[in-house]
């Protein structure tokens, strides 16, 4: 897919207050799936999503599904490592990432519902309510098993695009 300069701006403008803290870029020290850290991974998903919402014949509140991509699992821990306060990852972590992204940003209901619902259906009782968290959550599940099964799924563009974020190492 053909990105064009000015696209990769201003998904970089969506995201650059985001990057920018030393939080965020502490989700580089922390394996996601695979070999590949949680800042990769939710790099690569809100990459996607912002992609997909430019692109598809609906209206989405793009800056928000991007942002909310970019959180949707700050959660700051390793989940691989067995401790009593995440035993239960897959269904607790939305929450913790809600709540570490609520501590540091200014957040607006349709980012928080894509953080804390895009564990959906795992998560029964956390229905999506907005058309942005349903694309993040579909995306996630598709880079999710992709990086599991060890399925290239980073984009081709993305050592560029790391490069335009100089601070950020590559995971890949």
């Amino acid at each position: 897919m053909n990105v064009s300069d000015e696209e990769k701006r201003i998904f970089i403008s969506y995201i650059n207050e985001l990057l920018n803290t030393e939080q965020v870029k502490e989700m580089q020290n922390y394996i996601q799936h695979g070999k590949t850290s949680t800042f990769t991974h939710c790099l690569v998903v809100s990459y996607y999503c912002y992609l997909a919402a430019i692109r598809l014949p609906f209206q989405f509140d793009i800056k928000s599904v991007t942002r909310g991509a970019m959180l949707h699992d700050f959660y700051l821990y390793d989940w691989h490592i067995p401790e009593k306060s995440h035993k239960l990852h897959g269904f607790v972590h939305p929450g913790i990432a809600l709540q570490n992204a609520r501590k540091h940003f200014t957040l607006n209901p349709i980012e928080e519902d894509i953080i804390e619902k895009h564990m959906w259906p795992l998560t029964v009782h956390k229905l999506p309510v907005y058309k942005e968290a349903t694309l993040v959550l579909m995306i996630d599940k598709y880079v999710s098993l992709a990086e599991t099964l060890h399925i290239p799924v980073i984009p081709k563009d993305y050592k560029k695009l790391l490069r335009e974020l100089s601070y950020c190492k590559p995971a890949y």
